[in-house]
C-alpha cells in the first residue's frame, strides 16, 4: 500500500466518522475522526502503517479522555428535562398535610396526585402551603416549603 493510498483511506475514515457524529451528536466518533486525520497526516509524510495505527489509537483516546468532558459540559448546556425530571424545581401546593414521620402527604402535579415527603423529616407542611419539589424518590416527590 502506498503512502498516498493509505492517506486516502484515513481521509475517508475521518469523513465517515464525522458524518456519523453529525447524525448522532453523541460526542464519541468525532474524536476518532480527529485520530484519523492525524493518521492521514502521518501517512502523507511517509510513516508506515503501524505508526499510523498507533497514532490513530493514541490521539483518539487522548482527545476522547481529555476533551470530551469539556465539550459535553459546554455544548450540552441546554438539556431539556423530560418526563419526571421536569417536576424538579416546580412549585406545587400541598393537597394534604405532609408529615414524613407519619408517612402522609400528597401534592397534585398536572392532574395527578403524588405521594409527598418533606426534605427535612422533622418538618410538617400544612395542606394548602406552597412547596418546591427537590427530588423524586421512587413514586414520591420530596419537597420543601417554598420561599
Amino acid at each position: 500500500m502506498t503512502f498516498a493510498s493509505s492517506a486516502v483511506i484515513w481521509l475517508v475514515a475521518a469523513i465517515v466518522l464525522a458524518v456519523i457524529e453529525l447524525s448522532t451528536m453523541g460526542l464519541i466518533t468525532i474524536w476518532f475522526a480527529i485520530g484519523a486525520v492525524v493518521a492521514m497526516l502521518a501517512a502523507l509524510i511517509g510513516a508506515n502503517i503501524w505508526v499510523q495505527l498507533v497514532l490513530f489509537i493514541l490521539v483518539s483516546m487522548i482527545v476522547l479522555i481529555a476533551v470530551r468532558p469539556l465539550a459535553e459540559k459546554y455544548l450540552n448546556k441546554k438539556v431539556t428535562r423530560t418526563n419526571i425530571d421536569a417536576v424538579i424545581g416546580k412549585r406545587l401546593v400541598a393537597k394534604t398535610d405532609i408529615d414524613s414521620i407519619k408517612g402522609k402527604g400528597r401534592v397534585d402535579y398536572e392532574g395527578s396526585t403524588w405521594l409527598a415527603a418533606t426534605e427535612n423529616e422533622d418538618e410538617i407542611i400544612s395542606a394548602g402551603e406552597e412547596v418546591v419539589v427537590v427530588k423524586v424518590q421512587g413514586v414520591k416527590l420530596i419537597v420543601k416549603k417554598a420561599d
